[in-house]
């Protein structure tokens, strides 16, 4: 065999290597194929994206979650080189409508986490009104505010939509998640009347006696937490893709889960749940 040959021969075996580690796909030399999940700081997207991290990396995924806030969320997964593949819980298609209008058309939708997801204004059980137009007479009771999240999450939106509609004399105040549910802790302790933003699915519902006000105007929607990715997903990855197709749980799996996560923390509680109810989970990826 000639030298040409053989170094002919010699590149050959080195880009089929080569190819055959890039086909593996997936983070750089693990040989695995990854998936990448954006997630805002929510109760029920955190349970949501914790356990299909877990499912995920059962079946030998690589998986990073980056918390982001929602609009950068849309924003980053139209991108053509999106650092993410996969938001689950946009809230579609009335309470995410705006992003929807600016970054829907380079989206894909891929299933429901959860079908059916509400949102309103929310106060303990023991608060004597029940409406939202019962609020301005009783202003001094909640200190004319409502407790809020963050000015990019969709609730937001429409709450001040509902100041508007009602001619309400009060303030959003915005916080987060946690600090929201903190409030409401210290005023059912003292038996106080206060006013938040809420949606179910929220582990609130499990450790609080609350109530929705009635909104008879309809400002607050129904919604479905719809699962999105990026464009080009489903074709990298066929088999992640359905798995994210026929993830959905049930308000009581979900708030089951939810609670395992409030007790054993992220990772450790979206572990024990699926290890728990592995055969509901492994369904989805069938």
């Amino acid at each position: 065999m000639n030298k040409v040959m053989k170094k002919f021969l010699g590149i050959t075996v080195v880009l089929s290597l080569a190819l055959m580690v890039m086909s593996c796909g997936g983070g750089a030399g693990s040989g695995k194929e990854k998936v990448t999940i954006l997630y805002p700081n929510w109760a029920e997207g955190v349970a949501f994206t914790h356990l299909a991290k877990v499912a995920l990396e059962d079946k030998d995924y690589e998986v990073e979650l980056i918390n982001l806030e929602p609009g950068l969320i849309y924003g980053e997964l139209s991108k053509t080189n999106s650092k993410g593949d996969v938001f689950m819980d946009a809230w579609l298609p009335h309470t995410h409508v705006d992003y929807w209008n600016d970054y829907g058309d380079k989206l894909v939708i891929l299933g429901e986490s959860f079908s059916e997801g509400t949102t309103g204004l929310v106060v303990p059980s023991y608060v004597t009104i029940n409406s939202i137009e019962e609020l301005n007479a009783n202003g001094d009771r909640f200190s004319n505010k409502i407790i809020g999240i963050g000015s990019g999450a969709g609730i937001h939106a429409s709450t001040l939509k509902a100041i508007d509609e009602y001619d309400l004399n009060y303030e959003q105040i915005s916080s987060s998640g946690p600090a929201m549910v903190a409030s409401l802790d210290r005023a059912v302790k003292n038996n106080d009347w206060v006013l938040i933003t809420g949606w179910k699915p929220h582990y609130k519902w499990m450790n609080f006696d609350i109530k929705y006000l009635e909104d008879p105007k309809g400002v607050f929607p129904t919604d479905v937490c719809t699962i999105i990715s990026r464009r080009g997903f489903e074709e990298d990855m066929p088999e992640a893709a359905g798995f994210f197709k026929k993830f959905n749980l049930t308000e009581d799996q979900l708030y089951d889960l939810m609670a395992t996560i409030d007790s054993e923390g992220e990772e450790s509680g979206a572990s024990q749940w699926y290890s728990d109810n592995k055969d509901i989970v492994d369904a989805w990826f069938e």
